[in-house]
C-alpha cells in the first residue's frame, strides 16, 4: 500500500512539474511574440514622445507641469517647435514659469510659438517680431468696424482729409488707402484672442515697421483714419487707392480755363504844339 501511495505521489509531482514546464514555455513563447510584435509596429510607424495639453490652456495662464503630458506621436507628423523633451519645456535650473500666449485644447501640442520663455511676460512686446513696432490708432463704431475686430486681425488702413494748401492739385476732402494688411496685436488694453463677443474699441495697436509708424502717426494728426478688415484667407495685396469728391460723383478732372492773351497796342508819342499825343500805330514784333 505504501508503494502504491509513493509511486502516485511521484507521478503527480512529475506531471505538476510538466505542467509548470509547459506553462513556463507558452507564457515566454507569448511574451516573445508579443515583443516581436511590438517592434514590427515600431518598426512600421516610429513614433516619440510630445508633450500635450491635458486640459484647455488660455492666454496669460502659467503653464505648470500637471498641464502637460507625454503621448506617442508619429515621427515624421510631429508639428514645428513642439517639445519632445520635458528639460527643453521645463528647464530645471530655471525656477521661472512659462505663460501661455496663444489658447489650446486639451490634447493639443505644446509649441513654442505658443508659449513663452521661461520668465518672460505674455506681454504686447511678446507679439511683435524683430524689426516691429506697436503704433495705437484711435477708432470708434464706424471706423472699428464695428466692434469685429480681433487681435491677431489684419485690416486696411485709410485717410481722410483735406489737400488745401498742399499744391496737389485738389481743394476738396480725399480718401486714401495709406498702409495694407497691418496686423492688429491688441484691442484697447487686451491682446488675448479669446474675445466672445463684440466689444465697441476706442483704440486698436497695430504691428508695423518704423516708416510705417512715421506715416500712420502723420496721417492721424492731420486727418481721419478708418479701418478695413482683410479676410483671413485673403492673400492679395491692395493696389493704390484714391478717391475725391469729383472722382466719387464721375464728374472728372476740373479742366484749367484758358488763358486769355491780352492784344498788344503799340504807340509812338509825338508833341503837338504843348500837348504830348500818343498815336497807335501796327506793332512790328
Amino acid at each position: 500500500m505504501r508503494a502504491v501511495f509513493g509511486l502516485v505521489l511521484i507521478v503527480g509531482v512529475a506531471l505538476a512539474g510538466g505542467a509548470v514546464m509547459m506553462a513556463k514555455n507558452y507564457i515566454a513563447a507569448y511574451q516573445t511574440e508579443l515583443a516581436r510584435e511590438r517592434q514590427a509596429r515600431a518598426a512600421v510607424v516610429p513614433t516619440v514622445d510630445v508633450f500635450v495639453a491635458t486640459r484647455a490652456l488660455r492666454y496669460g495662464e502659467s503653464l505648470t507641469e500637471d498641464a502637460v503630458r507625454a503621448v506617442k506621436w508619429p515621427q515624421n507628423a510631429i508639428p514645428e517647435g513642439a517639445f519632445t523633451d520635458r528639460a527643453a519645456l521645463f528647464p530645471p535650473e530655471l525656477t521661472d514659469r512659462r505663460y501661455i500666449l496663444r489658447s489650446m485644447e486639451k490634447d493639443e501640442a505644446i509649441m513654442a510659438m505658443k508659449v513663452t520663455a521661461p520668465g518672460e511676460d505674455a506681454g504686447i512686446t511678446s507679439r511683435l517680431e524683430r524689426g516691429m513696432r506697436a503704433f495705437a490708432i484711435r477708432v470708434d463704431v464706424s471706423s472699428g468696424v464695428s466692434g469685429f475686430l480681433r487681435p491677431g486681425d489684419r485690416v486696411d488702413v485709410y485717410w481722410t482729409g483735406s489737400l488745401r494748401g498742399t499744391g496737389a492739385g485738389s481743394n476738396g476732402d480725399v480718401t486714401r488707402l495709406i498702409q495694407a494688411n497691418i496686423k492688429l496685436i491688441a484691442i484697447d488694453q487686451s491682446a488675448s484672442e479669446d474675445i466672445d463677443s463684440g466689444t465697441i474699441a476706442r483704440t486698436v495697436t497695430v504691428s508695423a515697421r518704423p516708416e510705417e509708424v512715421a506715416a500712420l502717426a502723420q496721417a492721424q494728426s492731420t486727418g481721419r483714419l478708418s479701418l478695413s478688415l482683410v479676410g483671413a484667407e485673403d492673400d492679395t495685396i491692395a493696389s493704390a487707392v484714391e478717391v475725391d469728391q469729383r472722382s466719387l460723383l464721375g464728374l472728372g478732372a476740373i479742366e484749367a480755363a484758358p488763358e486769355k492773351v491780352e492784344e498788344r497796342v503799340c504807340t509812338i508819342r509825338t508833341r503837338r504844339g504843348a500837348e504830348v499825343v500818343e498815336i497807335p500805330i501796327p506793332c512790328t514784333n
